[in-house]
């Protein structure tokens, strides 16, 4: 089942559209909890082009998500989430 994706205008900050963050969020890698961040996810996935992207997202319930970053991946997210 597809998730339900919301979004808060700081998702669109860093120039990542809508679709790019859909579809990087339906063939992610990895998706895991922030320990140190309470209700707060990280995806890395692919963006349209195949261009990796980081988005952080809160739990809405079992189906519903609410993507509030995104951007190109940065070596820095990658050592934080510890991979």
């Amino acid at each position: 089942m597809d998730v339900l994706i919301e979004f808060k205008e700081a998702a669109f900050r860093h120039n990542i559209s809508r679709e790019d963050i859909e579809h990087a969020i339906k063939t992610k890698i990895c998706d895991v909890a922030i320990e140190e961040l309470p209700d707060k996810y990280a995806v890395i996935g692919f963006d349209l082009s195949g261009n990796p992207i980081e988005i952080m997202y809160n739990s809405i319930d079992d189906n519903s998500i609410n993507v509030f970053h995104a951007m190109k991946l940065r070596t820095g997210f990658i050592k934080m989430l510890g991979l």
